[in-house]
């Protein structure tokens, strides 16, 4: 009989202090994916640091876009920073300018290790002059089954005035030259942001490749991805630039080595100290390139 009781006792206390804790937090703002959110009617203001800030769970979304924020004013290069969990770590991106035009777009990869992981991702993007002083930036993945648009993140940014210049790079186009003749190539414009070394990063832009709506128009490129310039010296008239080995990584054909070369000859020979490139792949320049 003293055994019910104590327990009838402590019963009542637990339900007493529960009851208590959930009158104590009726008002109050709860973080809830991300946002924060009124509970009955706290009287203090809505928080205004991060309510994830200090935890390790991170939102249901499987992107996470870290900067740009919401409105921050962006120059050039256009960055992105944030996290990805997609399928084989590729995402999208693009940037549109106050009337909905599409100054950039392309693929992104975030280095996840592994699948169904978060992975970092880095995106610098060149874009044209914009229409307007806002903008907004999306990063979203394509859906597999009806491809949508899924997981998508759009930021508001603003533009600020930047100093750029605008130069050339050079690329094949099946439109323009149908019977491909190989070291014929075409100039598309770019803007970057005003530099002393221009021609170095007017190459920068040429092993970008072409972008989307270049490819639409039919340009393309015979440089490989992933191809990294080693060094370039300007000299007397004559463009010393150094290659890693992934410029000739599986090159083959006569055609393609031409196109490869006269991409870079004249997206350097648009300058007017330049008159004459010489080509290596670490340091070397004989027996490079082949056929």
């Amino acid at each position: 009989m003293i055994k019910r009781i104590l327990l009838i006792i402590t019963i009542i206390i637990v339900v007493f202090f529960v009851l208590l804790v959930i009158r104590g937090n009726e008002d109050i703002w709860l973080c809830v994916n991300g946002e924060w959110i009124k509970h009955g009617n706290p009287q203090a203001p809505m928080p205004t640091e991060n309510c994830l800030k200090g935890k390790s769970e991170k939102p249901e979304s499987n992107i996470i876009v870290d900067l740009p924020k919401i409105d921050e004013a962006i120059g050039l290069p256009l960055i992105i920073i944030g996290q990805a969990r997609v399928f084989e770590s590729q995402f999208n991106y693009r940037l549109k300018d106050e009337d909905g035009t599409i100054l950039t777009e392309g693929l992104g990869m975030a280095n996840s290790p592994d699948a169904g992981f978060y992975g970092q991702f880095i995106i610098e993007a060149n874009y044209p002059q914009p229409k307007g002083f806002s903008g907004t930036v999306e990063v979203f993945d394509y859906s597999a089954k009806d491809g949508t648009e899924i997981d998508k993140v759009i930021v508001p940014i603003k533009f600020k005035e930047v100093e750029a210049l605008t130069i050339n790079v050079y690329f094949n186009n099946d439109r323009l030259d149908p019977e491909f003749s190989c070291n014929k190539v075409f100039p598309v414009e770019r803007r970057i942001a005003k530099t002393q070394a221009v021609a170095r990063a007017a190459l920068e832009e040429l092993l970008k490749g072409p972008a989307s709506q270049e490819r639409a128009d039919g340009f393309i490129t015979n440089i490989n991805q992933g191809v990294k310039i080693n060094s370039l010296n300007i000299e007397n008239g004559v463009a010393q630039v150094d290659f890693d080995e992934m410029l000739e990584f599986q090159v083959g054909g006569s055609c393609r080595v031409a196109a490869i070369s006269a991409q870079i000859m004249e997206t350097l020979k648009q300058f007017p100290t330049v008159k004459d490139v010489i080509i290596s792949i670490n340091s070397r320049t004989e027996d490079i390139l082949q056929p």
